[in-house]
C-alpha cells in the first residue's frame, strides 16, 4: 500500500474538521478540485471510502474517522519531533520537554487532579505549554479525544464496561470512593429523592446501586456534578457522588461514607504508545503520579 504524504494527511483532517471540501480548501489555501483530488488519492491508497459526500458537505465514514484520527496523530508527531529536537540543545545537553501539550479531562479531574500536576510540570519544564480541554465523560469521553488525535493525554475513568479504545495505554492515578451526600442536618436523607447526572459512574457502579434496596430511581437529573452538589445543598435531594466531585462540598451538605463494600471509581491517564514515548507526556505522567500518590 502506498503511503500517504503529510499534505494528504492535512487535507483529510481539514475536510473532517471543516465539514466539506470547499471549506477545507479555503483553510488550506488550495482549490476545491485539489482537495477533492487529494481525498480521492488517499481513498485509493487506503482502499476505503473515507467521506460521505452530500449537498451540505462531507462527513467521515467509520473508516474515515479512523483515518482522520491516525492522520492527526501522525501530524502531531511531526510537531513533537521538531519541538524535541530543538529542545535537545548541544550535543552533551539532555533533551528538554517543550512545546504545546494537549490534555483532555472530565470536569472534576480538570479541577482537582490536573492543576497541582501542571504547576509542578511547568516549574520544572517552563518550555511546556499545556492546553487543557474539559470534555464530558460520555461515550468516547477523554479517551476518545486521544484516539481521535485531538489530545496527547486524557484523564479518564477506567474500568468502565465498554473499556478503552484499542491501542491505548493507561495507568491508574486515584481510586476514589463514592459517598452519600445530603442536605446538612437532614433527619432522614435516604427519604429524599435521588439526584444524578449523565456522567456519573458507569455500569460497574450501577451494579452496586441496583443491589441497594434503599436507593430509589433517580428522579432529578442535572447537567453536571457541580449542579447536583448545589441542588443537594438547597435541600432538593440526595446524591451518590465520587470523592473528586465532593471536594467542592460546602457546609450546606453532609457527606456519609458507604462502607467498605461501597463502589469505587478508578481515574487515570490514557495516551497512545507514540505519545507515551514523548518527553512532555512522560514528564506529565510523572507529575500526575507524584501528586496522586
Amino acid at each position: 500500500m502506498a503511503e500517504l504524504l503529510p499534505q494528504e494527511l492535512r487535507v483529510l483532517v481539514a475536510v473532517a474538521e471543516r465539514g466539506g471540501f470547499s471549506a477545507a480548501a479555503a483553510s488550506l489555501g488550495l482549490t476545491q478540485s485539489a482537495v477533492s483530488h487529494s481525498v480521492r488519492g488517499s481513498e485509493a491508497k487506503l482502499g476505503a471510502v473515507l467521506f460521505e459526500r452530500g449537498r451540505t458537505g462531507a462527513s467521515p465514514t467509520p473508516a474515515g474517522e479512523r483515518a482522520v484520527g491516525h492522520a492527526r496523530r501522525i501530524l502531531r508527531l511531526y510537531e513533537v519531533m521538531g519541538a524535541e529536537v530543538r529542545g535537545a540543545g548541544g550535543a552533551a545537553a539532555p533533551a528538554e520537554p517543550a512545546g504545546v501539550l494537549r490534555i483532555a479531562a472530565f470536569r472534576s479531574a480538570a479541577l482537582h487532579l490536573l492543576p497541582p500536576a501542571l504547576e509542578r510540570l511547568t516549574a520544572r519544564h517552563p518550555g511546556i505549554r499545556p492546553e487543557v480541554r474539559v470534555v464530558r465523560e460520555l461515550g468516547a469521553g477523554a479517551a476518545g479525544e486521544v484516539t481521535a488525535g485531538r489530545a496527547d493525554l486524557g484523564i479518564a475513568t477506567l474500568g468502565v464496561a465498554q473499556g478503552l479504545p484499542p491501542g491505548l495505554l493507561s495507568g491508574v492515578l486515584v481510586e476514589e470512593a463514592y459517598a452519600l451526600v445530603h442536605p446538612a442536618g437532614h433527619p432522614d436523607p435516604k427519604a429524599l429523592p435521588l439526584m444524578d447526572w449523565d456522567e456519573n459512574c458507569g455500569s460497574y457502579t450501577r451494579t452496586w446501586w441496583l443491589a441497594q434496596d434503599w436507593i430509589p430511581r433517580a428522579t432529578v437529573k442535572a447537567e453536571d456534578d457541580a449542579m447536583v452538589l448545589t441542588m443537594v445543598g438547597r435541600g432538593l435531594g440526595m446524591a451518590i457522588m465520587p470523592e473528586l466531585s465532593l471536594r467542592e462540598a460546602t457546609g450546606a451538605v453532609d457527606v456519609t461514607g458507604l462502607g467498605p463494600e461501597g463502589p469505587v471509581r478508578r481515574v487515570g491517564y490514557v495516551t497512545t504508545p507514540e505519545s507515551a514515548a514523548t518527553l512532555s507526556v512522560r514528564a506529565l505522567i510523572r507529575e500526575l503520579r507524584a501528586v496522586s500518590g
